[in-house]
């Protein structure tokens, strides 16, 4: 077996365009040093506790990845669990999960002999061996339940084809060789089985702290449910807390899932309905039924979220999440995200969320805030859009009336939006400058949102502002998209998690409304087409009779750049802290 290894503490040089050329010319003459005899590999398959993480790729299970992280090597080992090879393989990540400008390993087979090499797709989908082999094939060992392969891929390479591993999601794809193929260069990408799953690669290397003596569990499941044979189904399900029940601290919590259906569970999370309701009813079905009651709607307050590939969730050891006693409900919202792109019909599944917590209240109750942009219209996005950036501010003026002197440390983040969504970040700013990310996701994915546990704990004190930005993309709508609750209106929130808990919920704000109006009024001055701006008539509705040119994409753009902003600055009880609301700069 040729050797295809290389330091990871290498510098990183990049070569010169001639001598990629050169590079690429000579892969492609000696493809076959990377010739594999699979059969004949040796080596045993590591421990699983050697890979703490793991997801199912595919639906059926047949493919099944798990890997860790080092950080001091700047590298991601992988293993793959292939569990009926057939012909070959791709694995690799690109920028949304496409097959097109793709970094990829490719494992494939002439029916004599077997290759492995890192190739990089292009904007048409061709395969190309790449100059730079940085996917390092280390192990192979057949067993009993398939094929194993594990292999190294350093999160920055410095070549131009591979895809930067970084913080946040990460799309991973994969597709299945079933035909036998003479070259890399004969497999055509769109005529094989594939698909993609997403995870978050670089988990945060945190000490799990140690867990109280007294621990109790509380698993919040849905009650053998028949997962419907469609594609996306949200099912809901009502379970009740104890008549009684005492103020506990939750320390801990885990995934709970029916075995068998690891690949259909895509995400869920449990939500505390609103104290100020004595009851809500029972349900179980689906969440966009007619017959979901709708007070169900007022069950939002977040005390759990898994999504596929995440580990358990620790609180740190100084905080809980508080849950029963006085002012807080009874009734809770289990919500499953079933995936079932291969229509399965008759899976029963009874999967959901296994809560840890005690009656020893730690020092701190942690408190989730909410950042980002108001659920307004006035924040709106035209059609057409690549990349529309907009941005909601927690300002020092909030911060500096609702946090203690002491400040408060967020030590997770869960980032939202709807389906328009492609990028989140929130920063912290201090005295006027940029201080620290406090989460970023690159790669976001609407379709992927869990609770992420931050690498490190970032504080905040009195008269920081904390920033949330999100990046759009509208290119297949033909109407404005609006702020607001609906799925195809958009919101921009990341949803921190901190301790101690403070008086404040809510930190977000939206462009002032009297500017909003003030630019209604310009285009109608500078179009031929009258946009209505009459009381009467709503924002959605003058935003829908815009005339989406250049003209007025550009000064929508700019009004959200310099125009001044509203303030909300909100206790839990929706009441505001006195701060000046309206024409902040």
């Amino acid at each position: 077996l040729p050797s295809m290894q290389t330091s990871g503490s290498k510098p990183c040089p990049c070569p010169s365009f001639k001598l990629r050329e050169v590079a690429s010319m000579y892969f492609t003459m000696i493809a076959v040093f990377l010739v594999i005899l699979v059969v004949a590999l040796q080596g045993s398959v590591p421990r699983g506790s050697d890979f703490p993480y793991k997801v199912p790729l595919d639906p059926q299970g047949l493919l099944e990845l798990s890997w860790n992280v080092s950080y001091p090597e700047q590298a991601v080992h992988f293993q793959l669990l292939i569990r009926d090879l057939q012909f070959g393989l791709l694995f690799g990540m690109s920028d949304r999960g496409e097959f097109e400008n793709a970094d990829l390993a490719v494992l494939w087979s002439d029916g004599h002999n077997s290759y492995f090499g890192d190739a990089w797709s292009d904007a048409k989908g061709q395969l190309h061996m790449d100059s730079q082999q940085d996917y390092q094939l280390l192990r192979a060992r057949r067993a009993p339940e398939g094929l194993y392969l594990l292999f190294r891929r350093a999160f920055s390479t410095c070549d131009p084809k591979d895809y930067l591993i970084e913080d946040g999601t990460v799309h991973l794809i994969y597709g299945i060789l079933e035909k036998p193929v003479h070259s890399l260069q004969a497999i055509n990408i769109s005529a094989i089985h594939r698909g993609l799953q997403r995870v978050q690669l670089l988990k945060p290397n945190i000490t799990i702290p140690e867990l109280p003596s007294d621990m109790k569990t509380m698993e919040i499941t849905a009650p053998d449910v028949v997962i419907p044979s469609q594609e996306t189904t949200y099912w809901c399900y009502m379970a009740e807390l104890p008549d009684g029940f005492p103020k506990h601290h939750i320390v801990m919590y885990e995934p709970v899932i029916t075995a068998g259906n690891e690949a259909l569970v895509h995400h869920m999370e449990v939500f505390q309905c609103a104290a100020e309701f004595d009851s809500f009813p029972h349900y179980n079905g689906p969440c966009d039924s007619k017959m979901k009651p709708d007070r169900l709607n007022y069950c939002r307050h977040v005390l759990a979220a898994w999504a596929m590939g995440a580990q358990a969730f620790y609180y740190p050891e100084e905080a809980g999440l508080a849950f029963g006693g006085p002012g807080s409900s009874r009734y809770l919202r289990l919500e499953i995200h079933y995936h079932n792109p291969l229509v399965f019909k008759g899976r029963r599944d009874s999967s959901g969320i296994r809560l840890y917590y005690t009656a020893t209240l730690r020092r701190y109750d942690a408190g989730i805030m909410e950042l980002g942009l108001v659920y307004t219209p006035v924040m709106a996005i035209p059609p057409g859009e690549h990349a529309f950036v907009l941005t909601g501010y927690c300002t020092d003026k909030c911060t500096q009336l609702a946090l203690p002197a002491a400040g408060i440390r967020i030590f997770a983040s869960q980032l939202h939006t709807h389906l328009a969504g492609r990028k989140v970040v929130t920063v912290l700013s201090r005295d006027g400058r940029e201080r620290q990310v406090v989460n970023a996701d690159g790669h976001y994915s609407p379709h992927f949102q869990e609770i992420r546990m931050l690498k490190e704990v970032v504080a905040v004190f009195p008269g920081d502002e904390l920033i949330t930005t999100c990046t759009y993309n509208t290119e297949d709508r033909s109407r404005v998209t609006v702020g607001g609750f609906g799925i195809l209106e958009e919101m921009c929130v990341n949803y921190v998690h901190y301790y101690p808990q403070t008086q404040l919920e809510l930190c977000k704000s939206a462009v002032d409304p009297g500017y909003l109006h003030r630019y209604f009024n310009l285009v109608n001055r500078f179009n031929d087409e009258e946009v209505c701006t009459c009381p009467q008539v709503s924002i959605p509705q003058q935003f829908f009779s815009v005339p989406w040119n250049t003209f007025n994409r550009d000064v929508l753009k700019s009004l959200y750049g310099f125009a001044p902003i509203s303030m909300h600055c909100n206790k839990s009880s929706a009441v505001r802290f006195p701060v000046r609301v309206t024409s902040q700069p």
